[in-house]
């Protein structure tokens, strides 16, 4: 049988890498799969690549011409960013292709559009490298997991922001020196935005959020919330009270709808993946039948995600003699069973707090933040003053509340900080202690 033909957009990080592992394990994969896999032809900015395998590519810099290559099965996209990965996305549906990428972004935000065309072409697009890089989160809960109804899932997903908070926690450090260092080692890119401030995970729990329940992709509805105010003081009073601070994608089924965040959680010590620490990656998934399940492994780099890709083109390759009708969908769920069940606005979640504010060392004060935190129903379940520093006239206060709605958490903080006795912000960080319940 002839081997399946694929073009490839990009030879970068994960381009290379994908070039590599398909032909480091030729023999391997094409057991696997049931005959070859090869890359005819490859499109990227240059045309030398002394530490990547070309071997029998045709290799130029028009992407749009390895798309209309009359004699590619599938098409790997790992341009990255929307624009132009969309356009050369679509064009290969069209012109009847098949298509595999690590594109997060692309999916969280064009998906819908994407795979209603695939359907209509009767074309596959794979996308397991687009979440957590080598963990085949993907496949887990599409197949692995297709018996459960899901309960909620909460990711690491983020490799760039864990390093940070786990420098910070094991070493001492501040914020800014640890994203320097992320940067310097290419953890981080020179714009950090989409690492640290989240986007980057919201973009990898939409995804994740629409194949646990069925629901379409709606990045615009994650609420997103980084880690730039989280201070090494924050990491080690977590530490004390025995949490961890991760910076945390959570995804759960409610009898109102889905909750779909991401921000910085204390997580109880002894969790598994408040152990998870570096730049590697997890995702806790809870079943209804299973119960909670762990993925762990590498959520970035050349291989691990290379990894994915090549899963993805394996998988596809099985697939090319099935009937349409008969393959595994897109997002888990049959395109015509998505359900409509709303996203909801923070405001209407409900979680427990750590909350840290500096307020006057004087009588009456914990009295007036007790009694607002009262008005709004809030419950206190632990409380920890500490010393005032060098004789200075306030202190820092810290409280860990009962789970409460977001709203009347908002409506709280904000009597607080109006308060004469408390000085500057109050620093909120929620907290799950995802427990199997």
């Amino acid at each position: 049988m002839n081997p399946v033909k694929v073009g490839l957009l990009g030879l970068g990080t994960v381009g290379g890498g994908t070039a590599n592992v398909l032909a480091r394990n030729q023999e391997e994969i094409s057991r696997r799969a049931g005959r070859g896999i090869c890359i005819s032809h490859a499109a990227a900015r240059e045309t030398e690549f002394p530490d990547v395998d070309t071997t029998g590519m045709v290799i130029s810099t028009d992407a749009f011409a390895v798309v209309d290559q009359p004699d590619i099965d599938i098409i790997v996209e790992l341009i990255g960013g929307y624009d132009p990965a969309r356009e050369l996305v679509l064009r290969a549906i069209e012109n009847g292709k098949h298509v595999v990428t690590a594109n997060k972004a692309l999916i969280a935000k064009h998906g819908n559009e994407i795979f209603a065309a695939a359907q209509e072409k009767g074309v596959i697009v794979a996308f397991e490298a687009a979440v957590a890089g080598g963990i085949p989160i993907i496949k887990a809960l599409r197949e692995g997991l297709s018996a459960n109804r899901i309960e909620w899932a909460a990711g690491i997903i983020n490799g760039t922001g864990n390093f940070i908070l786990s420098e910070m926690r094991d070493k001492g450090r501040d914020f800014a020196d640890v994203l320097a260092e992320a940067q310097q080692l290419g953890y981080a890119e020179a714009d950090p935005t989409f690492d640290v401030e989240g986007i980057d995970a919201a973009h990898k729990l939409t995804i994740i959020a629409s194949i646990a329940f069925g629901i379409p992709l709606q990045l615009e509805k994650v609420y997103t919330e980084g880690i730039g105010h989280i201070t090494q003081e924050d990491v080690g009073l977590a530490e004390q009270l025995g949490y961890r601070i991760k910076h945390l994608g959570l995804t759960r089924r409610t009898d109102k709808g889905i909750e779909l965040r991401v921000h910085p959680t204390l997580i109880p010590s002894r969790r598994l993946i408040a152990n998870v620490d570096g730049v590697m990656n997890a995702v806790l998934v809870k079943g209804d039948a299973v119960g909670p399940t762990l993925y762990y492994g590498a959520g970035a780099g050349r291989e691990p995600t290379a990894s994915a890709v090549v899963a993805d083109l394996v998988d596809v390759t099985r697939s090319l003699t099935t009937d349409p009708g008969n393959r595994v969908p897109h997002l888990a769920f049959q395109s015509d069973a998505l359900s409509d069940i709303p996203v909801l606005p923070m405001e209407a979640v409900e979680t427990a707090c750590y909350l840290r504010m500096q307020v006057d060392d004087r009588p009456g004060v914990m009295a007036d933040i007790t009694r607002i935190l009262g008005d709004q129903g809030i419950s206190i379940e632990a409380l920890l003053q500490r010393e005032p520093v060098d004789g200075a006239s306030d202190v820092s206060v810290i409280m860990l509340t009962h789970r409460v709605l977001e709203g009347q958490m908002n409506e709280s903080i904000k009597r607080i900080e109006a308060l004469d006795t408390v000085t500057g912000k109050v620093t909120r960080i929620r907290l799950e202690t995802l427990d199997s319940d």
